[in-house]
């Protein structure tokens, strides 16, 4: 692998001229939009870029573009959260001629060893994997001669928020650039506050001012921000009815049809709405983590089509959905956060033309979303079970699994995910072999102290409390001052580079 940022990616002498060719003769675009062309010659010099830009904005072209400006044997990797997400931008590299793939666990095991030995034989200008698979000696050996002229980190807000939960993983950002020789690194995202940056910016193992924010701003002047208070699951439905039959959803001469998601927290309250919209003979689809990966992908494909128009979704979709023509997000449920909810609107005109984005506020869901951070925040105690079962019960955990720790730990809920979330952490400090069963049952270290100390737990707790408080403040927020606040929000930071 490459030695240093400079050595790696050595195209600081492409001009502008080669990207604009590869913009216009692969990508199909004339001229670049604000700030890419900037961006693309810093990372062309071999300079570390954050890039906030609004969804659709083409942050991907700011990777993809150098990647195509490297010699034949330099390698781009991208890690990306999700299996579908990789999968549509790999599918639209391919098609457009570029030398892309993908290596992951949708693939079967001689597909992922053709593709390993492809990477070994110097094939690939991009390469798209997840954190986890830094953990298959198998892959680190295919990649280990290559020279690695770009690490993009894509949907890069993951790296703070994930990094904490339930992918450990992304806590190892910093390892992972280190065993790739530390190249050029570009992360890139739609939404981040302040805070979230600087994490990023830590996450990687970067000081303050080795990355520079190219920051595009959030505003999208075509999205129509409403919040509208209800009061129960009736009036929500009757407020959703109005919204499905009106524009921009319902086609005018100036908003063709296009698509449409309804979002919810609980599963349960998805299968509520959805028979209640079968009853008014309602088309539409249903997408939760409850389902096949088959059946998502499946869903996915059909939205994406245009077959069906109208999906009832948990916030797990989304990310990946390359749609232009959503005309319409509803929010049935009250969502856990501002990043949350900006994520979830910014699929919605793509193509630019008017949209709508429909929170529907009734203040009973913050319960729902109170519950959630509790069961994301495990307490000392509960850590001091997981060590005694992990510890004295290691036969149990092995033969029965997790559903064996989660049914002895936390409370009968699909939705507690305290064992997850408790494991990942052991995980992240080295307690645990790694976070998933059964290795997750081998201890290989001691719980550190500040697990024992509920006032160490509580801060991540009380900033998920804060996010949420956010959401309450922003459902009190004026119409005309909506965009204002989410300036404010996302925008008000110290400058990172």
């Amino acid at each position: 692998m490459g030695e240093s940022a400079n050595a790696n990616l050595k195209l600081g002498k492409r001009s502008l001229d080669q990207a604009q060719k590869i913009l216009q003769d692969v990508f199909g675009h004339r001229s670049f939009r604000p700030s890419q062309s900037a961006v693309i010659q810093h990372v062309l010099a071999g300079e570390h870029a954050m890039v906030i830009m609004p969804t659709g904005r083409g942050k991907s072209m700011c990777f993809q573009i150098p990647a195509l400006l490297g010699t034949g044997t330099d390698l781009t990797l991208v890690l990306s959260p999700l299996i579908a997400l990789m999968q549509d931008q790999v599918d639209g590299l391919v098609a457009k001629g570029v030398d892309a793939t993908l290596i992951n666990s949708s693939l079967d095991r001689s597909e992922r060893e053709k593709r390993q030995k492809n990477l070994r034989d110097n094939q690939y200008r991009l390469l798209y994997v997840t954190p986890e698979r830094f953990r298959k000696p198998e892959f680190l050996d295919a990649i280990s001669g290559r020279n690695i002229q770009l690490l993009a980190i894509d949907e890069a807000h993951c790296v703070s928020q994930w990094g904490h939960d339930f992918r450990p993983d992304y806590s190892r950002i910093a390892d992972i650039r280190k065993q790739l020789g530390s190249p050029t690194t570009i992360a890139l995202t739609a939404t981040a506050t302040a805070e979230c940056r600087a994490d990023i910016v830590d996450q990687i193992g970067l000081a303050e001012g080795e990355m520079r924010l190219f920051h595009e701003g959030i505003d999208r002047p075509n999205l129509r921000i409403d919040v509208e208070s209800v009061m129960g699951e009736n009036e929500k439905f009757e407020t959703i009815l109005e919204a499905l039959s009106a524009p921009p959803f319902s086609p005018t001469d100036d908003t063709p049809v296009g698509g449409a998601i309804i979002y919810f927290s609980l599963i349960k309250t998805l299968a509520r709405f959805s028979d209640l919209l079968l009853a008014r003979s309602i088309d539409h689809v249903c997408y939760h983590g409850d389902q096949s990966r088959r059946d998502r992908r499946r869903i996915q494909n059909e939205f994406m089509s245009g077959e069906r128009d109208l999906v009832l979704a948990t916030p797990a979709f989304g990310m990946g959905v390359d749609k232009e023509d959503i005309r319409l997000v509803i929010h049935a449920e009250t969502p856990g956060s501002i990043e949350s909810y900006y994520q979830e609107i910014g699929r919605a005109g793509r193509d630019d033309k008017p949209s709508r984005c429909l929170w529907l506020y009734d203040q009973d869901d913050l319960m729902t979303q109170m519950q959630f951070i509790e069961w994301a925040n495990p307490d000392a105690d509960f850590y001091d079970r997981l060590m005694f079962a992990l510890e004295h019960h290691a036969d149990r955990c092995t033969a029965y699994g997790l559903d064996w720790l989660r049914k002895e730990l936390q409370r009968v809920s699909p939705h507690d995910h305290r064992v997850d979330t408790a494991i990942a952490m052991l995980d992240r400090h080295g307690v645990v072999a790694g976070p998933r069963e059964p290795e997750c049952f081998q201890l290989i270290g001691v719980l550190p102290e500040k697990f024992r100390d509920n006032d160490w737990l509580a801060e991540k707790r009380q900033r998920d409390q804060k996010r949420l408080y956010a959401m309450v403040q922003f459902a009190a927020t004026p119409a005309e001052e909506r965009q204002a606040f989410l300036n404010r929000y996302f925008l008000e930071s110290t400058i990172i580079g």
